[in-house]
């Protein structure tokens, strides 16, 4: 299923009059405090095992590992012949490309975007992290915009296939407790979104796509707020 469909899947599925809406995961939770992790009531923080029929995908990707390392030394070579080849301005533009994708890395480091959460626990962003697959064991989820709250949807468990078939709504935040902001604001192509919370509490989330039907819905506020 596209991403462009997938607001109206979860609208005519779920009943969520999804404005946008996109899948995406987050990183590895860091291990939280015993105490605050067993008041939380002690749930997982891994997604679920790998069901047999991913399972048997991620043997065959290590199956193929050394070709595939072997075509990515190929692919080095030929660039490297390409870059020989190239005039003098195809050089500038790729020096131009290579100088902002280290700004990019550089924005996303000074902004803890590299992180999942802000680091305290206690707070809402924290306590949300700690009850995450809990709600769901599945590895991703589907992240949708509606007029008045944030709504996460996914499989009860973990499944490799028909995942749109089998989603259900997660967790659902009302928007005056918090909002989803782009935080590189266009300025980079990035599948980065935060959830912020009102106490300033915050979680990162990466989308699928770099540059979701979710990031192309903030724009589109900000440039109608603008």
């Amino acid at each position: 299923m596209s991403t462009k469909s997938l607001a109206g899947h979860i609208q005519s599925r779920l009943g969520v009059p999804a404005e946008s809406a996109a899948w995406c995961k987050i990183g590895k939770i860091p291990a939280p405090p015993k105490n605050v992790h067993r008041a939380a009531g002690d749930g997982p923080l891994r997604p679920a095992l790998i069901r047999p029929l991913g399972a048997l995908g991620m043997v065959l990707i290590g199956l193929l590992s050394p070709l595939i390392l072997l075509l990515y030394l190929l692919s080095k070579v030929a660039d490297a012949e390409e870059w020989l080849k190239a005039s003098a301005s195809e050089r500038a533009t790729a020096r131009t490309k290579a100088r902002e994708a280290k700004e990019g890395k550089a924005t996303v480091r000074a902004q803890r975007l590299d992180q999942v959460f802000d680091g305290d626990w206690n707070r809402s962003a924290g306590q949300f992290l700690l009850h995450w697959y809990s709600q769901s064991s599945h590895h991703t989820r589907v992240l949708a915009l509606t007029q008045d709250r944030i709504v996460l949807a996914a499989p009860p468990k973990r499944v490799s296939v028909r995942q749109e078939r089998r989603l259900q709504v997660v967790a659902s935040i009302p928007a005056t407790e918090a909002v989803v902001e782009d935080p590189l604001d266009g300025l980079h192509k990035s599948g980065l979104l935060r959830i912020r919370f009102r106490d300033g509490s915050w979680l990162t989330v990466l989308t699928e796509e770099l540059r979701s039907e979710v990031h192309k819905h903030l724009m589109r506020q900000t440039r109608s707020e603008g």
